[in-house]
């Protein structure tokens, strides 16, 4: 293996791509480091949409055998079954060519990981965030898409920098999670720690 790389859905034109490629190189920058160490870099690609994230990664599995490949998806909703059974029901994708230890899933949305990580919300917005209204479930997964986005926006709405905005205030908030407490309240996102540990064994 010669690198990690790691698809990821999100951005959209050249500038939000590299805001995206900086948090989520920030996000796993305790496995970059060590990765650095071994010599086998850790590239995380961010591709824009859902589809054209599964097309790249569909694409580096077939022309870079030598590199572990990952993809990284909103699951969109609650989670059923593996993450590939999960995807080519939802989407549909055939990932025949991918295992369930490629394919990984932000649950339900990447503004979930927010939501396990109140306190970098509250640095980010400021003493107006609604920070009592972050529920306070073990396991962020399980909160809806939809109860997800209304706790941002209504959390978020008095603060200067007004109501959550995914282009604005994604990337910066991101770039601030603490990824230990991520990994300890979303198992898929703990589940893809453990698969870039195993690729650095």
């Amino acid at each position: 293996m010669s690198e990690i790389r790691i698809y990821v859905e999100g951005g959209g034109d050249k500038d939000s791509k590299a805001r995206m490629r900086q948090a989520f190189s920030q996000f796993f920058s305790e496995p970059r480091a060590r990765a650095h160490q071994k010599r086998k870099p850790l590239r995380v690609i961010p591709c824009g949409s859902r589809d054209d994230t599964f097309k790249a990664f569909r694409a580096a599995v077939r022309d870079h055998a030598e590199d572990r490949v990952f993809l990284l998806v909103d699951a969109e909703q609650a989670v059923s079954g593996t993450p590939c059974e999960h995807l080519e029901a939802r989407d549909p994708w055939d990932l025949s060519f991918a295992s369930d230890d490629q394919c990984h899933l932000m649950a339900q949305v990447m503004e979930s990981w927010f939501l396990a990580d109140p306190d970098a919300l509250a640095q980010f917005y400021g003493s107006q965030f609604g920070i009592k209204q972050i529920p306070p479930r073990k396991n962020v997964e399980e909160v809806p898409k939809s109860e997800v986005e209304a706790v941002l926006k209504s959390s978020t709405a008095k603060t200067s920098k007004g109501e959550y905005h995914k282009i604005r205030h994604g990337a910066p908030i991101l770039e601030s999670l603490n990824p230990d407490r991520v990994r300890s309240r979303a198992p898929h996102c703990d589940a893809l720690f453990e698969k870039i540990d195993e690729a650095l064994q």
